[in-house]
């Protein structure tokens, strides 16, 4: 708290107040354990038939005294931080404390003398479960609150005896300020004058089994880096400078534009970073590549880096390791400014147990359901939120809002949707209790995901929601009035899981795995999707992409070219993760993210990595140049089979078409042969073809197998050398 040495003087004489009347034992009791639910109708200054009473709470002060038009009375000792007295006076006037300490004395404004600072409206939405703006309700707000500057503290803890904030200038000890309750919408409620930006705090609960523990602020926008675990107010007076990409981000609607992901996980990616630094050269570097978007793995508050993000502690508040709250706005503001769409990975499905955290937050079940058999996540030792209760449903909601509208965030991807819709998944038989009509399905999860995705649709125009949900749930991308869960865009784990598995075996048996490459397009626009190679492929023992592929050195680079190109062609929006860009053979490590050393000839690499980097360059540029490429992704009438059933040649040719009939024509090799004069169907009256991209290319690092010049349809087709293990791209000649 921020306090000033004072001079008043000394009066000339004993100026003491009159004795106040005794508290209740029973409220006093009930005070100084920090479990009465109105202490301000016990502290502060009320009128008495004697004149005005003040009391005043100030444990380990040597004296207390009420500071009044400049005069100085001094109040009785009642034992155990209590002082009091009483002044003759017809009302209650403005007035200030003077605290004596052993180390000096403080003039400080009295918290008890204000007025809730919390108005009714915002109660009732949360009540109701509808503030969708939630963060400016709840948690450290610094104000100005009847003309005098500080802090509101707001929590919500219905099954909570009392609530007292604990700071560092208190020595985490949250005697002296007591909350009040508000009512039925369970929150308590503090202004604290004098708390600045920067002061940690917590909130110290007294459970109404007699328990007392301190809490972080589940709507804290800061945090102190890990392992130390207090909130931190925070004010932001970060100035934006991206006005031109959020007036226009929403102009092309996700589905018909081009959209390539680089996902990145922060604080590996060069690590020891800050934000702030990676602004300076994160936009570059995937500004070059080409992609139009960066995912950023968590960056919600966590305090296990080896859980990448996705034990979050702090859902309001972006990881301190890094910098400040402004400070990431710093980032995103960069990635705007280079022509980048941010989307960021949303974690609604579980949080840790930590005893400081969300579990068992007031003493009981809150944020999670209060049966132990639906509160706990067999998968990842957490518990999964309540989303039948409207509070906690709130809380999320608006947390989706939040970094959309705060932090300009252009997408979520939202993590584990498929934990969320079902009551069964992954609990055996007896571990789960069956919906009201006796299904599998979570229609409390399913409303919340609906409501979470209308909310974030209204509110922020031009945002994308994105679900990573690995199962055949119907609609998961169709709008909410539709009966769809309301999301933009899905994951597809399919693609992801039959491609890779048919890439993984060696050419000689791909033969009998060509369905697993054609697949995809049965159910190819039942969804919206995006193509993954995310961080969860090159982790845990899976490899990175490279080291999938089967065959030498040489034709696992081609493997990997060959595949990024038929990635990049295929019906849906495709995300890769960092370091296979390059065709970095180690899986990822959190502690030492990429290994950059190998693009650096420094240190004697090799230019095959940077043949690869190269080639994902070309491909986003011709991707983003070709609109048969992203134009029609949801639309069957954009996609053409050519080869479908070359299983013994392992190929695959399809076209494309734009959404004024351009076509592409992308044909893939995947045996080490050399296939010359291939014959590809492709319509008679259709264009002469010239090829565009060759992931063969000498300077990807291939055999330079290619094709320089027009190709003329001939008999209802082209003839066409096909290089070994690898894609080609084929677009009109231009007359």
């Amino acid at each position: 708290m921020a306090l000033r040495d004072t001079s008043l003087p000394e009066p000339s004489g004993p100026a003491r107040c009159g004795t106040a009347p005794p508290l209740d034992p029973t409220d006093r009791g009930r005070l100084l354990a920090g479990a009465h639910h109105d202490p301000h109708a016990l502290l502060g200054a009320h009128v008495v038939p004697e004149g005005v009473v003040f009391r005043a709470l100030r444990p380990f002060a040597r004296a207390v005294s009420v500071v009044v038009d400049g005069e100085r009375r001094a109040l009785a000792s009642e034992g155990e931080g209590l002082f009091s007295g009483v002044l003759p006076l017809a009302g209650i006037p403005s007035y200030t404390l003077l605290v004596s300490y052993e180390d000096g004395e403080q003039e400080v404004e009295d918290p008890y003398r204000f007025l809730p600072s919390l108005g009714d409206l915002d109660l009732h939405l949360i009540r109701e479960g509808r503030h969708e703006q939630l963060w400016k309700a709840l948690g450290a707000e610094p104000m100005t609150h009847q003309g005098v500057t500080g802090t509101r503290f707001t929590v919500w803890a219905p099954n909570a005896q009392g609530v007292r904030v604990a700071t560092d200038f208190t020595y985490w000890d949250g005697t002296a300020f007591p909350m009040r309750s508000l009512g039925a919408a369970g929150v308590w409620e503090l202004f604290l004058p004098g708390v600045a930006e920067g002061t940690r705090y917590k909130f110290e609960i007294h459970s109404r089994h007699g328990h007392r523990f301190l809490k972080a602020d589940p709507m804290a926008r800061h945090a102190e880096v890990p392992p130390d675990t207090a909130s931190v107010v925070h004010s932001s007076q970060y100035e934006w400078g991206d006005e031109e990409w959020m007036a226009h981000r929403g102009d092309v609607p996700v589905h018909v534009a081009p959209f390539s992901v680089y996902e990145v996980h922060l604080p590996s990616w060069r690590p020891g970073l800050t934000y702030r630094e990676l602004a300076e050269v994160l936009p570059a570097y995937v500004n070059d590549l080409g992609f139009t978007h960066v995912e950023l793995m968590p960056v919600a508050h966590h305090p296990f880096s080896g859980s990448w993000g996705y034990q979050v502690t702090g859902f309001y508040a972006p990881m301190a390791r890094l910098g400040t709250p402004d400070d990431f706005k710093f980032l995103v503001d960069a990635l705007h400014r280079a022509g980048l769409g941010v989307i960021m990975d949303w974690v609604p499905a579980h949080f840790p147990k930590d005893d400081w955290a969300l579990a068992r937050f007031d003493g009981e079940p809150l944020y999670e359901p209060g049966d132990d058999r639906r509160a706990e996540h067999p998968d990842w030792g957490t518990y999964e939120f309540d989303f039948g209760r409207v509070e906690v449903r709130n809380f999320l909601v608006a947390n989706a809002v939040y970094w959309c509208e705060e932090f300009h965030i252009d997408g979520l991807r939202v993590d584990a949707v498929a934990s969320m819709l079902y009551l069964d998944y992954s609990r055996d038989s007896g571990q789960w209790t069956p919906n009201v009509f006796g299904g599998r399905e979570d229609l409390d999860a399913v409303a919340f995901l609906r409501e979470m995705n209308a909310t974030v649709y209204r509110r922020a125009p031009g945002v994308v929601t994105i679900a990573e949900e690995s199962t055949a749930w119907d609609g998961v991308t169709r709008p909410t009035d539709s009966g769809g869960l309301g999301f933009g865009l899905k994951w597809n784990m399919g693609w992801m899981h039959d491609s890779l598995g048919y890439m993984e075996h060696e050419p000689v048996h791909r033969k009998y795995h060509h369905h697993e490459m054609t697949f995809s397009m049965v159910y190819a626009y039942s969804e919206n999707y995006v193509l993954p190679i995310s961080h969860d492929e090159v982790v845990h023992g899976k490899q990175a992409l490279v080291s999938k592929m089967p065959g030498d050195w040489w034709q696992q680079r081609a493997n990997h070219r060959a595949y990024l190109g038929f990635m990049w062609a295929h019906p849906g929006k495709q995300l890769l993760f960092m370091g296979q860009e390059f065709a970095q053979g180690a899986e990822w490590s959190e502690p030492d993210g990429p290994d950059w050393w190998l693009l650096d000839p420094a240190y004697g690499a090799e230019p095959d990595h940077r043949g690869v980097r190269d080639l994902v360059r070309d491909l986003n540029s011709a991707y983003r140049a070709a609109p048969a490429l992203w134009q029609r992704d949801t639309d069957p009438g954009g996609f053409r089979w050519v080869a479908g059933d070359a299983a013994e040649d392992n190929v695959f040719a399809f076209l494309r078409y734009a959404a004024d009939g351009t076509p592409l024509l992308a044909v893939s090799n995947f045996s080490p042969v050399v296939r010359h004069d291939y014959r590809i169907w492709v319509p008679e009256d259709g264009p002469v073809w010239e090829e565009t991209l060759n992931t063969d290319a000498a300077k990807y690092g291939g055999g330079d197998v290619t094709n320089p010049g027009p190709l003329k349809p001939e008999d209802d087709g082209i003839r066409i050398t096909l290089p070994p293990l690898a894609t080609v791209w084929l677009t009109p000649y231009p007359c």
